[in-house]
């Protein structure tokens, strides 16, 4: 919005082309369609994805049609929560926006990649508002004690404001709800606030974390990506947001049990075994003691090793499959159960391990076509380096690169 800026300029031309304003609570995507239908001279209409359904968007596109001039710029229709509509009611918007009968300005709070269907995102540009920093909340707390008309015949001294900037989470319409608390809630006409004072009204989880939503998914994200980097201080950290949060604990065992499969792998085996037998207390024992249980596996793995050999082969062999397709399955690896299998060579020449020193037999595992591939790398770990130390033994040059 700053001069020069990209959405100044649109407003001061007069000329709006479609956008979507993506950021979290409170950062001002309503207050910026606001300005825009304050600003320029042309229909706005607004809808609200939670009350508006398909019907209602219809109307507002005939109305837009029948107040739409040869000489005037497109009617600007603005959907608030448009995440929250569905496919049908955002396909109804499609040919309207496509045409020019309006000019679309969408508000969400989730991801639009989730959550708008790709053929309407793609005519809208997107815009990512971040929340607000410390020194932006500090100047709309100073700018609500010296403006508005209510709190000016107060005398309030703002001494503290970290629990103020802790609960708002960088939004600006909670920041200043909690404000508004706090005064009313005092019979003096003389208030400190202090981080106590914000605190004892308060008494809730300050914490930002929708389990449907984007900080979900950021958190986990954050989670993952701490243990695989093998930092358990960020590991335990972001567990203990996504606990403090309300995350189901079974969710937080679940991506342990992943995350020993996918990053540590054969590099420490025991790392699933712990990560399956602290699914398993989650489930036995429940909250508090749940989160002890959970912390030592989460420390375990981020100190582990890592390895993900296993996780890149079975995702080569996937892709193999899907290249290669149904490759016939070599005559002496298969079943014969009956005489006519047996007669047409189904089992013949296969070599029984068992039957052979170190119970091993050289032979062709893989279908004809595949003779030569190579589909599981070791990535020399400590552990991983035994198991390719034992596949040179055994098959030679086959694994030596």
């Amino acid at each position: 919005m700053g001069e020069g800026a990209v959405l100044r300029n649109m407003i001061e031309s007069g000329h709006i082309s479609s956008f979507i304003l993506w950021g979290p609570p409170g950062v001002g995507k309503t207050t910026l369609a606001q300005i825009i239908a304050s600003r320029l001279d042309t229909p706005f209409y607004t809808l609200s994805a939670v009350t508006s359904g398909v019907k209602d968007v219809r109307e507002v596109i005939e109305k837009a049609k029948n107040n739409r001039f040869f000489s005037t710029a497109s009617p600007i229709l603005f959907i608030d929560e448009i995440h929250r509509f569905s496919k049908s009611q955002q396909d109804s918007l499609l040919g309207a926006v496509e045409r020019g009968v309006v000019t679309l300005i969408g508000a969400t709070t989730e991801n639009p990649s989730f959550e708008v269907i790709r053929p309407l995102l793609s005519r809208c540009q997107l815009y990512v508002l971040k929340p607000l920093e410390k020194a932006d909340l500090e100047e709309l707390l100073h700018r609500a004690l010296t403006t508005d008309e209510e709190l000016k015949k107060l005398d309030i001294r703002l001494t503290e404001t970290a629990a103020l900037m802790r609960y708002s989470g960088g939004d600006a319409r909670k920041l200043l709800n909690i404000l508004q608390l706090v005064v009313e809630s005092e019979s003096s006409t003389t208030i400190e606030i202090t981080d106590q004072l914000v605190v004892s009204r308060l008494q809730q989880n300050p914490l930002a974390y929708d389990k449907q939503g984007e900080m979900h998914y950021d958190v986990i994200s954050a989670f993952i990506k701490s243990i695989r980097g093998s930092d358990p201080d960020a590991a335990l950290y972001w567990m203990a947001r996504m606990i403090e949060g309300g995350e189901d604990p079974q969710f937080i065992a679940r991506r342990l049990v992943i995350s020993a499969s996918e990053d540590i792998g054969l590099a420490n085996p025991n790392a699933l075994l712990l990560a399956n037998a602290a699914f398993d207390t989650v489930m036995k024992i429940g909250w508090p003691e749940a989160r002890i249980a959970l912390a030592e596996a989460c420390v375990y793995l981020a100190t582990s090793p890592k390895s993900n050999s296993a996780y890149n082969g079975i995702n080569s062999a996937l892709q193999l499959v899907k290249q290669t397709g149904n490759l016939p399955v070599p005559l002496h690896l298969r079943n014969a159960p009956t005489s006519l299998m047996k007669e047409l060579g189904y089992s013949d020449g296969y070599k029984y391990p068992h039957d052979y020193p170190g119970n091993f037999a050289q032979q062709q595992y893989m279908p004809d076509a595949l003779v030569s591939t190579r589909l599981w790398h070791a990535q020399h770990t400590p552990v991983e380096e035994k198991q390719y130390q034992q596949m040179l033994r055994l098959w030679g040059d086959r694994y030596s690169s």
